[in-house]
């Protein structure tokens, strides 16, 4: 099989891969809209996507390892075909009869200031192969004449040529600048927003019918008239840009996609900030609070304000609670939660949980989804969105409890869409790159979400106790 021919099935098995990495994150998305979704069917496609992702980066680095070859190969007849046949060619230099004394390849009094000579010099560290015959040739003549004098060799370092050394940038390894990202957002039960309209209404039955026990036989049986009110959802719009210049985008390496990189992450950490601390309607604003105030807080007292929390929740949702309860926390937290020793353990056991532990870490990495779970089972969120200056002193955290059922996100499922506006800024040579989105949210559709907060989640010391 010819190179050529290894190139275009290569070419073949690359279009393949990016057609079923496509259609894996088509599947995903249409996996988020459904509200019936669970983290573990999320996870398992999300690891289906990256194998498929990852088949694509092998196709890719297959196709360029034989691309990077032909034009080698290219290179190599190239120059074949401006060499002179080897019948043609003239006798080496030190093996012919010479009368008289023959010309120097580089002669002072045709060159004063050896301008050939080192022009030679340059084009020999470019590769060229004339050059470096000249060079060649020229020292023959030398040591012919010359003898053991020039016998004597030198070393130079890069510092010589810092002209033609010239960095190089990985820039396949640029350092992304670390945001939050959205990590409580992507656990919430996801919705598609509708395409019209700034509000998302809900009705809310606030006075519900009556039952109750008929006093006498033929008596009129109880009634209460119901009622509702409106939930009215505000849909919020979250946007972003930046101008490049034309001159970054066209004679740069990959910088419009470390840009949109860089927006994308800033509008998912926008969208997780604000339903954390919105004011008014944000979780910890929504929530209601349950105090912990310690002056030298553990984990073994935390604790059962957790589950006083998670008691709150679901006597406020009763036969609408799900049981599919989270407990979202920042990372400092998480951390100094497993940084506890203790000899005691609780007494009634608890599906998936070790006794005499005080819960399990999945070892998950930031912003992969549940990062491990409680003594009573309840599955963890990490989230750096969560405010960390609160309180009189400004150094407490919360810790907050909900029923995931009832954490409500309405999103597009395009979103966030991007714009390139080249007109915009053509006057000044810029391109203008925008990332927007609308959603809306609400915990409010059942309220029910609880929060731990108080001087007992000040900035943790990690002790061990």
């Amino acid at each position: 099989m010819t190179l050529a021919e290894l190139i275009a099935q290569a070419r073949t098995a690359l279009d393949t891969a990016i057609t079923a990495r496509q259609q894996e994150q088509d599947a995903l998305m249409a996996l988020r809209s459904d509200e019936n979704l669970t983290e573990d069917a999320v996870a398992a496609r999300v690891a289906t996507r990256d194998a498929a992702d990852a088949e694509v980066t092998r196709r890719q680095a297959t196709l360029a390892g034989l691309e990077a070859e032909q034009v080698r190969e290219d290179e190599l007849a190239a120059l074949q075909a401006r060499t002179v046949p080897a019948s043609n060619r003239a006798p080496a230099y030190d093996q012919v009869h010479r009368v008289g004394q023959e010309e120097r390849t580089y002669r002072p009094d045709q060159d004063r200031r050896g301008a050939g000579f080192q022009g030679d010099v340059l084009g020999a560290f470019l590769g060229d192969y004339e050059a470096q015959a000249r060079l060649a040739r020229h020292m023959q003549e030398e040591r012919t004449e010359r003898g053991n004098r020039i016998r004597e060799t030198r070393a130079v370092g890069t510092g010589a040529f810092t002209g033609l050394v010239i960095p190089q940038y990985l820039t396949d390894l640029y350092a992304p600048m670390a945001r939050a990202n959205r990590p409580f957002a992507d656990a919430c039960r996801r919705h598609t927003l509708p395409s019209q309209g700034m509000t998302v209404e809900i009705s809310r039955v606030t006075t519900g019918s009556s039952v109750d026990n008929q006093a006498a036989e033929n008596d009129a049986a109880s009634e209460t008239n119901m009622d509702d009110t409106a939930l009215s959802v505000p849909v919020r719009t979250a946007a972003g840009q930046q101008t490049a210049s034309r001159q970054s985008i066209e004679r740069g390496a990959g910088v419009e996609d470390v840009i949109l990189d860089d927006l994308f992450r800033a509008y998912g950490s926008r969208l997780d900030n604000t339903m954390l601390n919105v004011a008014t309607v944000g979780l910890t604003n929504a929530a209601t609070s349950v105090a912990y105030t310690d002056a030298s807080p553990t984990t073994a007292e935390l604790y059962p304000k957790v589950i006083e929390g998670l008691s709150g929740v679901e006597a406020a949702l009763l036969d609408q609670a799900s049981g599919d309860n989270l407990a979202v926390m920042h990372s400092r937290r998480w951390y100094w939660m497993q940084n506890a020793m203790g000899t005691s353990y609780p007494l009634i056991t608890q599906p998936g949980v070790v006794a005499q532990t005080l819960g399990a870490n999945y070892a998950e990495a930031y912003g992969r989804g549940v990062r491990g779970i409680l003594p009573n089972g309840t599955p963890v969120i990490v989230d750096n969105n969560i405010a960390t200056n609160l309180g009189a002193g400004t150094n407490e955290d919360e810790i907050y409890l909900v029923d995931r059922q009832e954490c409500h996100l309405w999103e597009d499922p395009d979103a966030p869409v991007y714009i390139r506006a080249e007109q915009a800024k053509a006057a000044n040579l810029g391109v203008l790159m925008v990332v927007y989105g609308y959603y809306a949210f609400t915990f409010q559709r059942q309220p029910h979400a609880r929060k731990i907060a108080g001087t007992g989640l000040i900035t943790p010391t990690f002790t061990g106790a």
